[in-house]
């Protein structure tokens, strides 16, 4: 059978978008299908626009350091308009990146949705039908709301960057990474925020110690943390929302954002049709080497619902067109993958948490919290958390957890150390860089406890 196309890509990612460049550099005829804008989540509505509400919301704590240090500075008004205005120019350009790369690199693109017909065709919006010999899904994932009463007039993460102007107010519904790092942004911004968290602290499935002290962090910064509270309802009424807590408390907030998870994209793809196995969260089921039940069919990125990561489509991307294109089986990894939360401080982490490494065997932890040079000189009472779980059978680090301003930056770095299994005598023999926050990962000599 002759095909249209050697590879048909279903989503214009950072991980479908790698995956396409890099097959049409190689020869293959590849052609790709986005509805909506080139970037995907990442650089449209999350990790990019994001991290520039990161920057634009430390400020304040910034203008605040100077005037501590000597120098003689007024903290206006923030201008959310002016600030939206160039994020937003920001993303178009970035925009303007990704189509360039596929149009410099061959690969023919199709701005309409398209889903699977059989195994070997797509159909795109306008009934067009097209056949290829791999089909590639990258459709990425989607903001969820809960199923409660006036739920469909709260905010998701997506509508933060689309805002005309910030509220005066907000209610954050959830615990994870992104009701965390928006609390933290829009309080950096002058937003009154409250949270709710179900649990009895946010940030499940990571480190202990490392997320206690963030939440302890964003209450002394001001944001009202209230956990094993959950919303039943909320109705709209003047000045806002008035929503009812699981405690039996009421109040009214400008605006509500669930940040409550988040679900593959899978809806209307056509993967019944062609007999691809989904799972119980309507992710796609694939293999080691991200291939689907049906030989022809691939996935890789959040729609797999493995590690919801950008980094981790993109290697993803690059190890399908491997094992496909070049003749060179190659599974992804996904063990041992730095990452960093953006809360205020930041919160980089690899490895396995202390309680994960306890249930595989006897731990030693080192560990230190202390208040940095610079908060301490400006009077502020931050503290930072730098921590090391060693095996105490083979000495190896286990995991690595900093909490710290610029903690993200220092975890990559520490990954690599730790990826390579270095013991903690090699963390030892490393001479520290002096003063940083960082050369206590190095100084630490005697376990605070064994488990």
């Amino acid at each position: 059978m002759a095909f249209d196309y050697d590879l048909f890509v279903i989503g214009g990612g950072s991980g479908g978008v790698r995956a396409a460049r890099v097959a049409a550099q190689g020869g293959a005829r590849v052609a790709l299908a986005e509805e909506s804008r080139y970037g995907g989540t990442c650089v449209i509505r999350g990790c990019v626009p994001k991290k520039l509400m990161v920057f634009a919301s430390e400020f304040p704590d910034t203008i605040a350091e100077a005037r501590a240090y000597g120098w003689e500075v007024t903290q206006g008004a923030f201008d959310w308009g002016a600030f939206r205005a160039k994020l937003h120019a920001e993303l178009d350009r970035l925009e303007g990146v990704y189509r360039g790369i596929l149009k410099g690199n061959g690969v023919e693109t199709f701005d309409m949705r398209a889903r699977l017909v059989d195994p070997h065709r797509v159909e795109l919006a306008d009934g067009t039908r097209l056949s290829a010999r791999h089909i590639l899904i990258a459709t990425g994932g989607r903001p969820v709301r809960p199923d409660l009463p006036g739920a469909a007039h709260g905010l998701v993460s997506d509508d933060l960057f689309l805002m005309e102007r910030l509220p005066e107010s907000i209610l954050i519904i959830g615990g994870g990474y992104i009701a965390c790092e928006f609390a933290c942004i829009l309080n950096g911004l002058g937003v009154q925020v409250t949270q709710f968290y179900r649990g009895a602290q946010v940030l499940r499935g990571f480190d202990d110690e490392a997320r206690g002290l963030v939440s302890e962090e964003m209450t002394g910064a001001g944001i009202d943390l209230r956990l094993e509270t959950n919303i039943t309802a909320m109705e709209k009424v003047a000045g806002g929302y008035r929503v009812r807590a699981t405690d039996g408390q009421e109040a009214v907030y400008e605006q509500v954002l669930f940040a409550t998870g988040r679900a593959p994209n899978t809806r209307d793809l056509g993967l019944e049709a062609a007999g691809v196995a989904v799972g119980r969260k309507g992710e796609i089921v694939v293999d080691a080497y991200s291939q689907t039940n049906v030989p022809s069919v691939y996935a890789i990125g959040d729609v797999t619902d493995r590690v919801n990561l950008t980094p981790v489509a993109i290697r993803e991307g690059m190890a399908f067109v491997e094992t496909v294109f070049n003749g060179n089986p190659t599974p992804v990894d996904h063990e041992l993958i730095p990452t960093a939360i953006f809360t205020r401080p930041e919160m980089g982490t690899v490895g396995l948490s202390e309680e994960e490494a306890r249930a595989r065997g006897p731990v030693e932890v080192y560990a230190t919290t202390f208040k940095p040079m610079r908060e301490g000189f400006a009077g502020r009472a931050t503290r930072v958390l730098m921590k090391l779980v060693v095996c105490a059978t083979t000495r190896r680090v286990l995991g690595c957890h900093i909490v710290a301003p610029g903690a993200g930056e220092m975890i990559q770095l520490a990954g690599i150390a730790v990826r390579m299994g270095a013991t903690k005598e090699d963390f030892d023999r490393t001479v520290a860089v002096h003063p940083t926050m960082a050369e206590e990962i190095v100084t630490m000599k005697t376990p605070v406890r064994h488990a």
